[in-house]
């Protein structure tokens, strides 16, 4: 059967994504071409409204193509008046979608921290520089050793993204790990937890820096497919994605993690802790999400 659903699946989300992306587009170009506070501020509506009805769009497939259980539990009342900064575990494309479906109903728009590669993606990338989404690059230790002013490279580009993003509530987005999870980077990178990535404290600390004032919560996302290990989207094309696990929780902003990474040192080893024990305490809770489903 899932040889039979594919295909269709495939070309209705294809379908999907290239409409709103176009129109994502369109819409931009009307932006530059109009360039008044009351018109602006209307289009940016419009953008937003864009952002989530394809999120809407691509969930509403995923259930008529697989009518997955939802396990799905929030704690907190959010507020699309509220800026909010969003860290969440990584396991596929289709977490994006399921943020931007959760987010369209609960907060404001979400503006993701991009791998640069994806902005030469047909439409998509195109699309996702026209919402003014960041996108980083990445580097590996060799070549900073080469070009030390490349460390910084990115840190600059959430610096200057973080000033536009003060303007009107945002959603920053960030998945702490960088990069999808797989057994085979776990392994590579020796990390010591089961079902995780080491995570990434640079970019949530410079967010937190900059933007620290404007938020009232950060938003943890917690996200599992218990019955699909392997390739998930592959699975949900098919047709057999099983459970959907999505958790939500707005904690407190703790000013405590609002200080300089980079030029203190007893400040970034303690905001290293701390993401740290937060990063055990979600394995933890990734590993009796899995239990339980078993």
């Amino acid at each position: 059967m899932g040889i039979i659903i594919f295909p269709i699946h495939f070309f209705l989300q294809l379908v999907t994504v290239s409409f709103y992306a176009s129109s994502i587009l369109v819409f931009t170009l009307l932006k530059l071409i109009l360039p008044f506070s009351t018109a602006q501020k209307y289009i940016n509506s419009i953008l937003d409204w864009c952002v989530g009805a394809y999120g809407i769009s691509a969930v509403f497939w995923v259930n008529l193509f697989n009518n997955p259980t939802w396990d799905y539990q929030m704690k907190g009342e959010p507020s699309k008046d509220n800026w909010y900064l969003l860290t969440s575990n990584h396991i596929s494309y289709l977490d994006i979608i399921l943020i931007l479906n959760w987010s369209y109903y609960h907060i404001p728009s979400p503006k993701f921290f991009i791998k640069k590669e994806l902005l030469f993606m047909p439409l998509v990338g195109q699309a996702c520089w026209a919402l003014d989404m960041p996108f980083m690059s990445r580097y590996n230790r060799r070549q900073v050793a080469k070009n030390p002013q490349l460390k910084n490279k990115d840190i600059e580009t959430t610096r200057k993204h973080c000033e536009k993003f003060k303007f009107r509530p945002t959603t920053v987005i960030n998945f702490v790990e960088g990069t999808r999870f797989t057994k085979a980077k776990q392994a590579k990178r020796n990390t010591q937890f089961k079902h995780l990535l080491s995570p990434k404290a640079g970019g949530i600390a410079f967010t937190l820096a900059s933007m620290g004032e404007l938020f009232t919560h950060t938003i943890d996302v917690t996200l599992q497919y218990p019955d699909n290990p392997g390739h998930v989207m592959i699975d949900m094309l098919r047709g057999q994605l099983k459970r959907i696990v999505i958790h939500v929780e707005l904690v407190p902003i703790d000013k405590q993690l609002i200080g300089d990474y980079y030029n203190d040192q007893t400040f970034k080893s303690r905001f290293q802790e701390k993401l740290n024990a937060h990063w055990i305490k979600k394995d933890n809770k990734l590993e009796k999400l899995l239990i339980k489903h078993d």
